[in-house]
């Protein structure tokens, strides 16, 4: 028996234009196709807006955790599906959960986390993002500066290992820890390599973008600036074709300075939205332990006892709504930066990240004002 619903009375984005008066047909959990809204599409339920605007769900690759969980605390499926409902009220029906530096240890206990959730069909999990440990102390942000260390070739046959059980698994690397020939190995086993916490002069950073690195992590974040001399990480990112995550709170990266990057950004790769989300997403959490040491959360921050920024405390709506009403960025731009272009940049267009026919039937549905009423992952309505 076939499944589906017909959804109607609201503007449709479909991820490349909009659609006034016209449905959005489901059937088994995928998007059948954008319809006359007076078409019959057999005994289909029907469910009528009115008003507002319904969306790709988003698709968010940097998520540390939420709902109170904290992926380096509990590296097992169970909280991982945690984690992953957590962020559904706030837009995000695709994502990657994220585990920051730790021990050798940890990291398989997350790998082999990630590949249970994958057999489950956790709802929402895409895959896994690993955040380090082969970074440069000297960026090291809020990783603990203990766990940072070179890769090894264990580690290396770790995450393409893991890779076979995951449909995506990215992970953050830096010069000062990765060769070249391993970042190439990563990329040929479909391991998808960005840089990030490094101080790479903007011509290292270029050699390992042509070894196989494709994304830049947080960008202007934890990372070499742009100078006028030596372009750094950021100047070799927004000067080549890689993809980058940008953290759009107004905190991580100035506003002026958001726009500045946009604006100078070559493609083909994109800037994209990420939330570098905590535990403290769905909560009331005021503080949380990383790896031993407290962070605090106040003012929209999370951060350590010497200000350090760890994390963010940050949803994709709210990235969206900056990004459009601070920035001034047209609405159909924005949304595409929170839902086609991180699914562009992890190889899953053909999937997620728009509502053309074909696509999985991931979506949200946001009144006028930008707030969300509703939210479907394959077809199932989980909020709303």
């Amino acid at each position: 028996m076939r499944t589906g619903n017909i959804l109607s009375g609201a503007a449709i984005f479909d991820g490349e234009s909009w659609h006034q008066g016209r449905a959005l047909v489901l059937r088994d959990g995928i998007v059948d196709q954008i319809a006359a809204d007076e078409d019959h599409f057999g005994d289909l339920p029907r469910i009528e807006f009115d008003g507002g605007l319904i969306v790709p769900g988003f698709v968010d690759l940097q998520v540390n955790g939420g709902g109170g969980v904290l992926f380096n605390d509990h590296p097992d499926a169970q909280s991982l599906a945690t984690l992953c409902a957590a962020h559904f009220p706030f837009g995000t029906t695709a994502l990657l959960p994220t585990l920051i530096t730790d021990t050798p240890e940890v990291t398989q206990k997350a790998l082999d986390a990630g590949m249970a959730a994958q057999r489950q069909g956790v709802p929402g999990f895409a895959g896994l993002h690993i955040e380090g440990p082969h970074l440069s102390v000297a960026r090291k942000g809020a990783h603990n500066p203990d766990f940072i260390r070179p890769m090894e070739p264990g580690d290396l046959a770790r995450l393409v290992a893991a890779k076979a059980g995951l449909a995506t698994l990215l992970t953050t690397v830096a010069v000062e820890s990765v060769a070249p020939e391993q970042i190439t190995a990563l990329a040929e086993a479909g391991v998808i390599v960005s840089l990030g916490h490094t101080d790479a002069s903007r011509d290292d950073a270029v050699a390992l973008f042509s070894a196989g690195a494709t994304m830049v992590t947080h960008l202007f974040n934890a990372m070499s600036q742009l100078g006028n001399r030596e372009p750094g990480l950021v100047g070799a990112a927004l000067s080549s074709g890689v993809w980058a995550g940008l953290i759009a709170d107004g905190i991580h990266v100035d506003a002026a300075g958001i726009g500045i990057a946009l604006r100078a950004k070559e493609g083909p790769g994109r800037v994209f939205l990420v939330t570098d989300a905590m535990s403290t997403i769905g909560t009331e959490l005021g503080r949380f332990t990383l790896n031993g040491r407290e962070i605090v959360r106040a003012n929209g921050a999370l951060r350590l006892a010497d200000g350090t920024l760890a994390g963010a405390d940050l949803t994709m709506i709210d990235a969206v709504r900056f990004m459009h009403r601070v920035l001034g960025l047209p609405l159909e731009e924005v949304l595409r930066m929170a839902s086609l272009y991180p699914a562009q940049a992890i190889g899953r267009q053909g999937e997620m990240g728009h509502l053309m026919p074909g696509a999985r039937a991931n979506l949200v549905h946001l009144d006028d004002d930008l707030n969300i009423t509703g939210v479907w992952i394959d077809g199932a309505r989980m909020i709303g």
